[in-house]
C-alpha cells in the first residue's frame, strides 16, 4: 500500500462533528487524522450552539463557509461541493452518535466515530445495515487495539502462540469520578455526562467500559456469549453507572473476568490485559504500552518490545519511532485513520483491499449489545445472553 496515496492523488476530507477548541478528544481526534498525511481536515459542527459552532471553527482554523451550524447543513454542503468531504468523524456527547452516523452514512459517506456509536443494540444494528446497504466505511475509535503490542498479542492468540485460549482478565480503572464532581461547579460536558438520557445504557461503560470488553474480544478473536454482571456506582447517591463487574464466557468456552469504573480514587486510566492459554499467557498494562510480557509454562519470562526487528510487519507497522521511544493513544488513533484511509482508497482505485485490523461498526454493536446484557443480567441476579448480530 504504499503508493496508494501518490495514485490516488490526493489526501481524503474529513468534516468533523463536535471537538472544539478545549476538548482533549477533539484535540486527539485532528492530531491523528494529520499524522500521517492520510486526511485533510476540511470544516464541521463544532458545539450544539450554531454561534458557537462557527466561532469555535473559526478559532481552529477552519474556513468561515464551511464552519457549519449543525450535522444537516454541514451534510447538505459538503456533498454538494465538489471538494466536499469524503468522510465524517465524530466526538460529539453520546446521544448525538447515532443520529450523525446515520445521516452522514445515508449521505454516502464514510465515518470515523467515537464511542458509544449509539444508545442501543437496536441503534447500532441499524447502523450496521446502512453502512452495508450504502457500501460505506465505519471505524470506531477504540484506540487500546491499535497499539502495536496489543496487536501483537491478537496475532500471538491467532498463530496459536500461547495455544487455545481458557481465560482472560480485563479490566480499566480510572478516577476522574471518584469524588461528586457532578455537585461541583457545572459545564456543558458535565450537564451532557451526568444525564443518563445521554450520556447512555451506563456512563462508565459509554466511556471506558466499552474499551476493555472490545480490547478483550478482539485479542482473543471471540466475542462475548454471556456474562453475569453487577452493575451500579461507587459513589453513594450517583444516578449513573459508574462501575461494572462481570464473569464473562466467551465463544468457544473461555471464561473471563471484566472490572470497568471511573470512580476508582487515585486511579488514571489504567488498563491490564490478560490472556491465559493452554501453554503460557501473555499480558499488557497501558502503563508500559510499548512492552508485552510472554510467559511459556516452563519457560523463563520474556518481554518483548515495540520495535523489536523480528516482531510481524504488520505489527512494526503500527510503530513510528525505535524501541525506547514513548508512543501512546495519539499513534493508535492514527493507526485506525491511516488504515481507513488506505482501505478507501484502495477500493477507489480497484486495488486489493488488506485485511485492516482497525475497528469497525460490526464490534462496536457487539459491545452495544454486551452493555444490555450486564444490565439485564444485574437486573435478573443471574447469567445473561449477548445478543447477536441480525444475520447479513
Amino acid at each position: 500500500m504504499s503508493d496508494v496515496k501518490a495514485r490516488f492523488g490526493r489526501p481524503l476530507r474529513l468534516a468533523l462533528v463536535g471537538g472544539g477548541p478545549a476538548s482533549w478528544i477533539g484535540r486527539m481526534h485532528r492530531s491523528a487524522a494529520l499524522l500521517d498525511g492520510w486526511w485533510e481536515l476540511v470544516g464541521g459542527v463544532f458545539s450544539g450552539d450554531p454561534v458557537r459552532s462557527r466561532t469555535a471553527g473559526a478559532e481552529l482554523g477552519f474556513a468561515p463557509e464551511r464552519c457549519y451550524p449543525d450535522v444537516g447543513a454541514m451534510i447538505a454542503a459538503e456533498t454538494a461541493r465538489e471538494d466536499g468531504a469524503d468522510a465524517v468523524a465524530i466526538m460529539s456527547p453520546n446521544d448525538t452518535h447515532y443520529p450523525a452516523a446515520a445521516a452522514a452514512l445515508d449521505a454516502g459517506l464514510d465515518v470515523i466515530g467515537d464511542k458509544p456509536v449509539s444508545h442501543d443494540f437496536a441503534q447500532a444494528c441499524d447502523l450496521v445495515e446502512r453502512t452495508r446497504r450504502k457500501g460505506r466505511l465505519f471505524a470506531v475509535v477504540h484506540g487500546y487495539s491499535a497499539y502495536p503490542m496489543t496487536r501483537y498479542a491478537r496475532w500471538l492468540v491467532k498463530d496459536g502462540a500461547i495455544g487455545e485460549p481458557r481465560f482472560v482478565q480485563v479490566e480499566y480503572l480510572q478516577g476522574s469520578n471518584a469524588t461528586r464532581v457532578e455537585d461541583g461547579p457545572s459545564n456543558r460536558r458535565l450537564e451532557w455526562l451526568f444525564d443518563p438520557a445521554r450520556s447512555g445504557l451506563a456512563l462508565v461503560m459509554s466511556a471506558i467500559g466499552c474499551h476493555a470488553q472490545h480490547l478483550a474480544s478482539v485479542t482473543i478473536g471471540r466475542q462475548v456469549a454471556r456474562v453475569s454482571a453487577e452493575v451500579g456506582a461507587l459513589v453513594p447517591g450517583r444516578r449513573v453507572v459508574d462501575h461494572v463487574s462481570a464473569l464473562l464466557e466467551f465463544e468457544g468456552g473461555a471464561r473471563g473476568t471484566f472490572t470497568a469504573t471511573n470512580a476508582a480514587a487515585g486511579a488514571e486510566n489504567d488498563v491490564r490485559l490478560r490472556v491465559v492459554g493452554e501453554r503460557g499467557l501473555i499480558e499488557w498494562w497501558h502503563r508500559e504500552p510499548s512492552y508485552l510480557r510472554l510467559a511459556m509454562q516452563g519457560e523463563p519470562l520474556r518481554v518483548v518490545g515495540r520495535g523489536d526487528p523480528y516482531l510481524p510487519g504488520e505489527v512494526i507497522a503500527g510503530g513510528r519511532s525505535p524501541r525506547g521511544h514513548p508512543e501512546g493513544m495519539l499513534q493508535g488513533f492514527a493507526n485506525i485513520y491511516g488504515e481507513v484511509a488506505q482501505e478507501r482508497m484502495a477500493r477507489s482505485l480497484g486495488d486489493p483491499v488488506p485485511d485492516f485490523l482497525y475497528p469497525r461498526i460490526e464490534e462496536a454493536a457487539h459491545t452495544m449489545a454486551f452493555i444490555e446484557a450486564c444490565l439485564a443480567s444485574h437486573k435478573s441476579g443471574g447469567w445473561a445472553t449477548v445478543a447477536a448480530l441480525p444475520a447479513s
